[in-house]
């Protein structure tokens, strides 16, 4: 049953007002740093096969501060561009406010599977959805046949890619994908099994973690049925 630990990067000078995408050079500030130290010390104690990043800086920044800041620290963090923001194209760099105005903008509302952004290197939105989805099944694999199934491992990466992952672990249609939230150093929790994955938490800021540690004995207290089992009633 991998776990797989998604957080959003913190903020940066162009979070909010501005659509980011792949600006290179593109760091956290003050208030993201503070973020990223923030989260690093609660998921120090949670123990991690590896830490990967989509390899735009911010997402880097905060990788290594997670990594660094563990109770045993990852040598490494690992770059998969699967991860990397969606292309936005000609929309990168533009304002939000101004973006608002833009006939495709209802479009990336509504129907953002229908969406391919303006420019030579804009993306679809159902492309990026895909190249993150296969590189999470991809990193499961890996982390499962590497350290066990009951593996975890973090992935830094951005706001649209983590609400696509969320979207397809939810059995959502791409379509629905806006109504998840993901903040900026936000945690979200997806566990796989065979059957099915369970969405443990989402767009976290401040919980604690104690639910995210191994239990002393594997396999007790789960109520019935295997762990590809939802609990009926929800579970205690």
């Amino acid at each position: 049953m991998t776990t797989l630990l998604l957080v959003r990067h913190g903020l940066t000078a162009m979070t909010g007002p501005l659509l980011a995408g792949w600006t290179p050079g593109l760091s956290l500030d003050d208030r993201g740093r503070a973020q990223v130290g923030e989260l690093a010390g609660r998921l120090a104690p949670v123990p991690v096969a590896a830490v990967v990043s989509s390899p735009l800086d911010r997402c880097v920044e905060t990788a290594e501060a997670i990594a660094a800041g563990h109770d045993t620290p990852i040598e490494k963090v690992q770059l998969d561009e699967r991860f990397g923001e969606v292309r936005y194209g000609d929309w990168t760099g533009r304002s939000l406010k101004e973006l608002a105005e833009e006939p495709l903008w209802k479009v990336v509302q509504a129907h953002p599977s229908a969406v391919r952004f303006p420019g030579e290197d804009g993306e679809a939105m159902a492309d990026a959805q895909h190249r993150a989805v296969a590189a999470v099944r991809d990193w499961n694999e890996r982390i499962a046949a590497g350290h066990g199934p009951d593996a975890a491992y973090v992935v830094c990466s951005h706001g649209d890619i983590i609400k696509a992952i969320v979207a397809d672990a939810m059995g959502l249609h791409l379509d629905q994908f806006q109504r998840i939230q993901a903040a900026p150093a936000s945690l979200t929790v997806i566990r796989y099994t065979e059957l099915r994955p369970f969405v443990v938490r989402l767009n976290d800021t401040g919980g604690g973690v104690g639910d995210l540690l191994p239990e002393p004995s594997a396999g007790e207290g789960h109520g019935g049925g295997g762990e590809d089992d939802a609990p009926v009633g929800g579970g205690a």
